[in-house]
């Protein structure tokens, strides 16, 4: 059995000020740059059997900057979708819904292209990803470049935890993460790591 490698995207100017961003595509920061490229010696010299990306801007451009060619786009693993809160940071969603949050009320509807998603919603997503990648880590590593919540989530699903439990995971700009098993079991081997 191979490893859940996770890398969540470089910074950009959204995920520095907390706005919630899902389907904006934002370029990465210089900073974001600079972390995606500082991830290519932790990933050299590891065979991969599948690489998938988000297919957003800042997540397919730190796969490029971090060495990892001939990454396939997967629909799947694009951000939570915020719908009426892309774009809104949690302190000012406070202002007016004070007791909101993420992980257990999901997100409201936004515009036509932006319907909102529930913790169950992202939740199934990440599981389409999991089963559909559990031949290829059978046979090897896989590796999964996209955005902090949704890997939150998916990392809850892989441990077999519901999805509102990917708020126990703070995940950085800029990290790699690696999730494996012991005895059969799966575990966190790695956490938010840089060079």
């Amino acid at each position: 059995m191979g490893d859940l490698l996770l890398v969540r995207h470089g910074e950009t100017e959204w995920s520095r000020s907390g706005q919630h961003t899902s389907f904006t595509d934002l370029p990465l920061t210089p900073r974001g740059e600079e972390q995606a490229k500082s991830l290519a010696p932790l990933l050299t010299g590891r065979t991969l059997r599948r690489t998938l990306t988000s297919p957003l801007a800042r997540a397919i451009r730190t796969a490029e900057l971090a060495g990892l060619a001939g990454a396939e786009t997967d629909p799947d693993l694009h951000e939570w979708d915020y719908g009426g809160y892309e774009g809104i940071t949690t302190a000012d969603i406070h202002r007016t819904r004070p007791g909101w949050d993420l992980w257990t009320d999901g997100a409201p509807r936004g515009d036509a292209g932006q319907p909102g998603e529930s913790p169950a919603q992202i939740g199934e997503r990440a599981d389409r990803v999991l089963a559909r990648l559990a031949p290829a880590l059978a046979e090897g590593d896989v590796m999964l470049v996209a955005h902090g919540h949704f890997l939150r989530v998916l990392t809850a699903r892989r441990l077999g935890l519901p999805p509102s439990d990917g708020r126990l995971f703070r995940l950085e700009t800029g990290t790699l993460s690696r999730l494996s098993t012991e005895h059969g079991w799966p575990v966190i081997a790695e956490w938010n790591t840089r060079p």
